[in-house]
């Protein structure tokens, strides 16, 4: 199998690597790279080509990337005082009856 070949790939990590491809192509980078940048995404998530022969079959893929975003949440929330976290929870749940009682008229 040649460098480059998809054949071992399934459709939805075709669709996957299209899907994040675009979203490099929105952000302004060429084609080429943002499909290159696609493929390698796809296969840190999932270890390369899961149909049979493909690298990495079968195997834990671990901590994908698209799975990443909590391991940074808290630090923003941890840098403010006590008064400013309540203050800020005081105003969501004031939204949050707002909008029910918006939903219930």
């Amino acid at each position: 199998m040649p460098r480059g070949d998809k054949s071992k790939y399934t459709d939805k990590q075709e669709r996957k690597a299209e899907h994040i491809a675009e979203g490099y192509e929105d952000r302004g980078l060429s084609e080429k790279e943002a499909e290159r940048r696609a493929w390698a995404t796809v296969n840190k998530d999932d270890g390369g080509g899961k149909k049979p022969g493909g690298s990495g079959r079968g195997t834990q893929t671990g901590h994908p990337a698209a799975h990443k975003g909590g391991k940074s949440g808290g630090k923003a929330s941890a840098s403010r005082t006590a008064e400013e976290r309540s203050a800020s929870a005081r105003k969501a749940a004031a939204t949050r009856k707002r909008n029910a009682e918006k939903k219930a008229s």
